[in-house]
């Protein structure tokens, strides 16, 4: 005769079943329901950062969850790149990237993530064209007089950057390549200690996002002589660009663009899409990057940011392999 059920084993099926339905449970509850981390790879203050943190607080009142975001710096963005690459695609881990993230696929042959296959875009938020800035000492105070000066002195122009493989240090290159000139790469540990050396004089030549440039200009420390862009920025009405002054070609730019982990659910990237491009061309928000940070307020679509940085890899992958550009 069968035994019947104790309360005993009652309660052990009922654990049982509790059990196998947890995850699935879990699995279901909305997104998002704890707080969301944006790795910056880049160290606090920097336009990488600013970026960031222009989205923070908007996503915050969107999402109704904390938005953290943590720096996590160095190897040119390599190690934050990572950990973004690494981290678990449930939603909860994004990143903020610049133009460097899509240099660095040529740049470094050997990158510990594989950025077609482990990372994903969300949204472009922003555009910042480079300007180049020349010493108040230089012995040229227009683009025209500086193509002029290095193709009649090959290797006496000295041009700083915030870095080997920077967007700065590439666009720089571009302009090389489109002017036919022999100028020389002075690497800096950051666009801070160039800019110092810049306003000091000890070097001619430096092209940097408008942010860093537009007060020491302004104050008549430095001269701003063109903006690699095929439009004038409104915080810099009065700057030409290079098109402008008969330099096709020469664009070249910084930019931010969130990612993902590949695997986060099609869903989630698009609703975090769609919140950073609605926060982005706010009018508060995109007032602030167009008027004072000089930055083309843009926001897009997964599919749109994901086409911008493949065109943006294989550009600056034919400059650095035609500049025979390395880093150390």
């Amino acid at each position: 005769m069968q035994q019947a059920p104790t309360r005993r084993d009652f309660l052990r099926t009922a654990a049982a079943g509790a059990a196998l339905a947890a995850p699935a449970s879990w699995a279901q509850s909305p997104w998002p329901s704890r707080p969301i981390r944006i790795i910056v790879p880049y160290t606090a203050g920097g336009f990488t950062d600013q970026m960031a943190r222009l989205v923070q607080a908007g996503l915050q009142k969107a999402l109704g969850q904390p938005i953290v975001v943590e720096n996590k710096p160095g190897a040119n963005s390599i190690i934050g790149v990572d950990q973004v690459a690494k981290a678990a695609p449930d939603g909860y881990t994004f990143g903020v990237v610049i133009a460097a993230y899509a240099a660095n696929t040529t740049l470094y042959p050997k990158l510990p993530y594989n950025p077609q296959k482990d990372l994903v875009g969300v949204s472009l938020m922003g555009v910042s064209p480079l300007v180049a800035a020349v010493a108040m000492n230089a012995p040229f105070k227009t683009t025209q007089e500086l193509i002029a000066y290095a193709r009649a002195n090959p290797g006496k122009v000295g041009f700083g950057s915030s870095g080997s493989g920077s967007s700065a240090h590439l666009t720089t290159e571009l302009m090389k390549l489109l002017t036919k000139t022999d100028m020389v790469h002075v690497p800096y540990k950051g666009a801070a200690p160039a800019l110092a050396d810049l306003l000091g004089g000890q070097i001619p030549l430096f092209l940097d996002p408008p942010p860093n440039l537009i007060q020491p200009a302004k104050a008549g420390r430095i001269r701003l002589i063109g903006v690699a862009s095929d439009k004038r920025l409104a915080a810099l009405p009065d700057v030409p660009t290079f098109v402008e002054q008969g330099y096709d070609g020469l664009l070249g730019s910084t930019w931010a663009a969130m990612i993902a982990p590949a695997g986060v659910p099609r869903e989630i990237v698009q609703r975090m899409s769609q919140e950073v491009s609605r926060i982005i061309r706010s009018a508060e928000v995109s007032q602030r990057l167009e008027q004072v940070m000089g930055t083309f307020a843009e926001g897009s679509t997964p599919e749109e940011c994901d086409r911008f940085i493949a065109a943006e890899t294989h550009k600056w992958g034919r400059v650095i392999r035609e500049a025979k550009v390395t880093v150390e």
